[in-house]
């Protein structure tokens, strides 16, 4: 019975985690069809670039409940079952990144699944099992982001933090250590989601953002 139900969560979780809130928002506000734009991909960084600040906003938030939601959900209705608890997130990141919703052909006739990259969905998460963990994170990616200048650095820096943490906590045994699979776990999601981003990074394309986008603009500018 509590496998079965476990099952179910874990399906419900991946439902959840399709949601394509980006594409919604940025087709309710503007009309256009966010995954002809830049990327894209349907999360907050490409919603922003879509429809402007506060839209990416909105999105970035509505996916991190996603991974939030997934995790209340699995405490509440099987609170014995911490893998459950653990898998449910991880569920919610593999139906954002890989939505069923928007399944579509490709040009030779594949069927694939569209979405976004995970990283607020991977924080939604964490901020569920531990919600301290929120603290922590959206100030180190913040720095990251403005500093260092590239999106998909500081989405991948998210699980990569919360992994940290949860080693630390649970070595004081303050927390399972159960929630260091779910950092590694949705860590392996980004990574993999973000290939593209990792490649451009090597060879020096990848899109800047922020201050340091300024600041080649900037010089760009006065050569």
């Amino acid at each position: 019975m509590q496998i079965g139900l476990g099952i179910v969560i874990l399906i419900i979780a991946y439902l959840i985690g399709s949601i394509p809130f980006g594409l919604l928002i940025v087709r309710l506000t503007t009309g256009r069809d966010v995954r002809e734009i830049e990327s894209g991909r349907t999360g907050g960084t490409n919603a922003m670039r879509a429809a402007g600040l506060w839209v990416g906003v909105t999105t970035a938030i509505l996916d991190g409940l996603k991974g939030a939601v997934s995790v209340w959900l699995a405490m509440w209705l099987v609170p014995d079952m911490i893998w459950i608890a653990v898998l449910a997130p991880v569920m919610a990141i593999v139906g954002h990144n890989y939505s069923i919703y928007l399944a579509e052909r490709d040009e030779k006739g594949r069927i694939r699944l569209r979405g976004g990259a995970g990283g607020a969905t991977s924080v939604g998460g964490a901020f569920a099992l531990w919600p301290p963990t929120l603290l922590i994170i959206l100030p180190i990616a913040g720095f990251i982001l403005y500093f260092v200048g590239y999106a998909s650095v500081a989405t991948m820096s998210a699980p990569l933090i919360a992994t940290v943490i949860f080693i630390i906590m649970a070595w004081l045994g303050n927390l399972p250590w159960e929630y260091v699979a779910y950092g590694i776990l949705a860590e392996l999601l980004l990574l993999y989601a973000l290939r593209p981003n990792i490649r451009r990074l090597m060879n020096g394309t990848e899109r800047l953002i922020g201050r340091r986008a300024k600041k080649k603009a900037q010089a760009n500018e006065e050569k």
